[in-house]
């Protein structure tokens, strides 16, 4: 029995293409297969179109990429500048953490992180609510301003630092070579290794807490 050709006038319409559905498309393929999956190409199969059709609103990787990031930043709480109680650093603090944390859910994402530069409006909420708590905490603007790019990419590069299937492995090898050090070459290092390799989860948040304190003691930016 022979199939009878379908006309396209009785197929289901595709969805209009639009750079909003991209990003939607690149989000649920990275947070099915990971970053890696997330090219134009495999974009292209998941929208039943031409890659060429997707770089008149992508113009290439990695501003799909930092789209793609900035569509995750939903779900930083900001809730930290909302909730006035409570001292202002530790609502930073934990501004700051809901932001790693989030990098922490999409590993593949973390190291992208480093490189690329969202531009969309939850950036820009992330980088508004850190202007907020710094502003509340008297922090002079262009010390808080400059001081914003130091606490993210504190917090990115925490993430990125935990990312990755080799992870674990890279950083059981650095604990290794820290607990069997050579006193005679290193003796600082033998002195506080127990220190060096200790802290978790605690030292993440310390080292926020460590960039508050200095953006408040420093300098003013040469401006």
């Amino acid at each position: 029995m022979t199939s009878t050709p379908r006309s396209r006038r009785e197929r289901p319409a595709k969805p209009a293409l639009s750079r909003s559905g991209i990003v939607a498309a690149a989000v649920r393929v990275l947070r099915a297969e990971g970053l890696g999956k997330v090219t134009m190409r495999r974009l292209a199969a998941e929208l039943d179109t031409g890659p060429a059709s997707l770089y008149v609103y992508v113009r290439n990787t990695d501003e799909l990429h930092a789209a793609v990031l900035d569509a995750l930043l939903a779900e930083v709480d900001l809730g930290p500048v909302r909730d006035t109680a409570g001292d202002w650093r530790e609502r930073l603090t934990r501004l700051l953490a809901s932001y790693r944390d989030m990098l922490f859910r999409y590993p593949s994402l973390a190291r992208s992180a480093l490189t690329v530069h969202p531009s969309g409006e939850h950036y820009l909420d992330l980088v508004e609510a850190v202007l907020v708590l710094l502003r509340e905490g008297g922090v002079p603007g262009a010390r808080a301003a400059w001081g914003v790019d130091l606490l993210l990419q504190y917090a990115t590069a925490t993430a990125a630092e935990h990312a990755g299937d080799d992870g674990t492995e890279s950083m059981d090898a650095t604990f290794t070579a820290i607990s069997e050090a050579s006193p005679a070459r290193h003796p600082e290092i033998v002195r506080l290794s127990g220190v060096l390799v200790a802290g978790a989860p605690g030292r993440l948040d310390w080292g926020f807490a460590t960039l508050i304190a200095g953006i408040e003691a420093a300098p003013e930016p040469p401006l």
